[in-house]
């Protein structure tokens, strides 16, 4: 608790660590937003300056007040994430699995398209300078590069994220005063007014709400990054971004209204380069090229804690999960990186140009902020916030963010379809894990372990058995120490009886606090049997190999356990006896018992177990001390089945 405390405490170095960390994303969008609004339309004081009023009230409502006021307040032991905010209200309701699982598949597909179309934006501006550069291969060589070095972990290259970031939201800002200070009037463009002039006389409205919405895709990044940056760091940094943003939208709009009546080729011509000094320029764009990479590096790492999240809540199939360094939160999930390099290398060869990916940008992103708003409503319930109060905000919200998922529908057939279809897939991976869990736990049996106290007991002292191991650990999903699943108890005293010492059960429980670290025992029967319940945060790796070892080491040093070897000739010596893990892995039998939906779920739950890890490199078990016993999962009962002998 206490490291979550020094966390959201205001510091410069905080603030500093906030904009290097969390603003990448949102912070890039002055690049491409403009560019989006206006399109191939003429340009015209209404388009200019209500756009601008739609991107201001939209940063307003959508960023600060959601946001920065309210949703930060969804502090789980102070991290973030839609998944530690569905770590704080699952209980109160089990179908708020759905928002989430969509909102965190939402989330991974927008971290498929921000790399290609920040980094892209960033190079395209060298085209005022060399007309015919292959952009395409520099970006693709750029991305590349970026998921190449994850594996070697970012700590090092992450220090310099904060004075660059700082660096380029000043930028931004002091450009956007110069502009401003040709035209103030352009001032008056925060009004809501011209927004409201802008949706209810453009006959592109819905077009231009798409658009305008680029510029707060960034906005649950704030969130997610709770954990690393603290809710103080996050708000005061907020209030300097924000400011700068807005500055340089105004000076892109005071360019803009010099051309009113024309159309311009934006693609080209981008008002955020434009609005620089050519001597500039080149500077400009190299500040840019490194502010699109840090905005990349902040998804990619952001999808890979949303993994490792997804895993412990078994909501994603068992990976190999890395810590390339012992900087806090930081992590490397191998498969997630390839898949997601591969799906960025694919977004820039399929829309090759910045302008392209606008149109599959923003629309998964908005489904990702629908699902935030009605987690965000039951914690608000939760904390018992005034039942009027909870309906304001999901009437409001409901209708900002329905209101931008109708405007980013148009974009639906002009590159929409990618980003929903990669979320769709990664929706099936994660609720076919989840349901297939479900239907195998249905069909485990459970036994009062006290019944078979005596046996056990009896055959641990029946010299008469070939002894097995001297401590025999089993892996036990039964929450109560009052049961045990029957498989274990069939694999101790008929497959093959196993002789031990001491039994010992492990039961790991996921925690809703992100760091729990705890463990409780009971000695079932003493100096026999031994059952130890681990309580690990959803953040926690589990390393039960570790995590046991010490237990035990706490157990004999406190002498409540005696791990010395019962042979004779080791006995005399002191030797600690050996340890054996067994992991009983069930394996589903055919069925005609389950419906089709089942089937279907259990045959793809099948493909997806066979390409991730086995339960015991799950755990983090020594493979050299590891039995892995398989036993069929009974879909049928044998009671069922009627068969009749004949003479």
């Amino acid at each position: 608790m206490t490291q979550h405390k020094d966390l959201n405490k205001l510091t410069a170095a905080g603030i500093l660590i906030s904009l290097g960390i969390i603003y990448g994303d949102i912070g890039t969008s002055p690049l491409y937003v403009f560019k989006a609004i206006v399109g191939g339309q003429h340009i015209s004081e209404v388009l200019v300056l209500g756009g601008v009023s739609c991107i201001f009230w939209t940063l307003t409502l959508q960023t600060t007040l959601k946001y920065v006021v309210i949703t930060l307040r969804a502090d789980n032991k102070g991290e973030g994430g839609i998944f530690s905010l569905f770590s704080l209200v699952r209980r109160r309701a089990k179908w708020l699995i759905v928002p989430a699982v969509l909102g965190g598949c939402a989330l991974l597909a927008d971290g498929i398209i921000t790399p290609p179309i920040t980094i892209s934006a960033a190079i395209e501006g060298l085209k005022s300078y060399y007309p015919n550069l292959p952009t395409v291969q520099i970006v693709i060589v750029i991305i590349a590069f970026l998921f190449f070095i994850q594996q070697f972990g970012t700590s090092l290259v992450g220090k310099a994220f904060g004075p660059i970031m700082f660096l380029w939201f000043t930028m931004m800002g002091v450009l956007g005063v110069v502009l401003i200070a040709q035209a103030p009037y352009v001032m008056k463009a925060l009004n809501p007014y011209y927004a409201f002039e802008l949706l209810t006389t453009s006959p592109k409205a819905l077009t231009i709400l798409g658009a305008v919405f680029l510029c707060t895709t960034g906005a649950e990044a704030l969130y997610s990054d709770l954990g690393h940056c603290g809710r103080d760091n996050i708000r005061v940094s907020w209030v300097y971004v924000k400011s700068c943003l807005v500055l340089n939208y105004l000076g892109q709009a005071v360019w803009l209204l010099k051309f009113q009546g024309q159309t311009k080729d934006l693609n080209i011509h981008n008002p955020f380069y434009e609005i620089m000094p050519t001597w500039f320029l080149i500077y400009g764009i190299s500040i840019a090229t490194i502010a699109a990479i840090i905005a990349s590096q902040a998804l990619i790492s952001g999808s890979f804690t949303l993994i490792a999240e997804a895993v412990r809540l078994n909501l994603w199939p068992k990976v190999k999960i890395n810590y390339p360094s012992e900087q806090k939160g930081q992590l490397y999930v191998p498969s997630v990186n390839w898949l997601l390099c591969a799906g960025c290398i694919g977004v820039v060869l399929l829309f090759r140009a910045s302008d392209r990916m606008e149109a599959a940008y923003g629309l998964s992103i908005t489904v990702a902020m629908l699902m935030t708003t009605i987690l965000v409503s039951k914690f608000l319930k939760r904390r018992k916030v005034p039942q009027y109060i909870i309906n304001l905000f999901l009437t409001v919200y409901l209708v900002i963010e329905g209101t931008f998922l109708f405007g980013n529908l148009v974009k639906f057939v002009h590159g929409g379809w990618f980003t929903l279809s990669i979320g769709a897939v990664l929706f099936w991976i994660m609720w076919t894990w989840h349901t297939a869990r479900k239907i195998r736990n249905r069909y485990v049996k459970f036994v009062e372990i006290e019944d078979y106290y005596t046996i056990i007991k009896e055959l641990s002292d029946d010299n008469s058995v070939s002894k097995y191991a001297s401590q025999l650990v089993y892996l036990t999903s039964a929450n109560f120490n009052s049961e045990i699943e029957s498989k274990i108890i069939y694999s101790i005293l008929q497959k093959q009886p196993k002789r031990a010492d001491v039994y010992w059960l492990v039961h790991v429980d996921v925690m809703d606090e992100p760091y729990t670290r705890e463990y409780e025992v009971d000695f079932l029967v003493p100096n026999k049997l031994i059952r130890i319940d681990f309580k690990l945060g959803f953040r926690v790796e589990q390393q039960i190999n570790l995590l046991f070892r010490k237990v035990v080491e706490d157990l004999v040093k406190k002498g409540e356990v005696d791990i010395t070897s019962k042979y004779e000739s080791l006995n005399k010596h002191k030797i600690v006896g050996d340890f054996r893990f067994v992991v009983i892995e069930k394996v589903v039998s055919r069925s005609h018992y389950l419906s089709l939906y089942e089937k279907g779920v259990m045959a793809l739950y099948t493909q997806l177990k066979k390409i991730s890890l086995s339960e015991e490199r799950n755990f983090g078990l020594d493979l050299s001390f590891v039995t892995v016993e398989k036993v069929p999962l009974m879909l049928a009962d044998p009671e069922t089945v009627q068969i009749h002998r004949i003479k």
